[in-house]
């Protein structure tokens, strides 16, 4: 192995990840703080691990994380798309696990922009006939 620290940036709606993977004991490090103490809920947890269970590598990497904007499933969905982006740098034969699982396409949902005359993306002010 020729590299030791390998890198991938992952999106999800308004939050962006920056994803570190080092050869290691398997440990998730979000934001300087543990996956279980950084996410509350246990299917976040599930959405961050998907592409090392997927790719049979959960003991070798240890995860190292910044994301910042969006809520707490933007932030989980980034970290995955990351995290996949990542395991492509470690082995390129990997790809076609990660791309039948669908984590390496980004979302491209977000957030419809507000439009002038209109109180919302599409709600539009009351209506009176009087």
């Amino acid at each position: 192995m020729a590299k030791s620290k390998f890198y991938g940036t992952g999106r999800r709606k308004s939050s962006i990840a920056r994803v570190y993977l080092v050869p290691g004991k398997g440990d998730i490090t979000i934001n300087k703080r543990s996956i279980d103490e950084y996410f509350g809920l246990e299917t976040l947890k599930l959405i961050v691990r998907q592409p090392l269970v997927a790719t049979e590598t959960t003991e070798k990497y240890d995860v190292i994380v910044n994301v910042h904007g969006g809520g707490t499933t933007g932030q989980a969905g980034a970290i995955r798309h990351g995290l996949s982006r990542a395991l492509l740098q470690v082995d390129a034969e990997y790809r076609p696990i990660l791309k039948k699982a669908g984590f390496l396409t980004r979302d491209p949902r977000m957030k419809e922009r507000k439009k002038y005359g209109l109180k919302a993306a599409r709600r539009a002010p009351q209506f009176s006939k009087r």
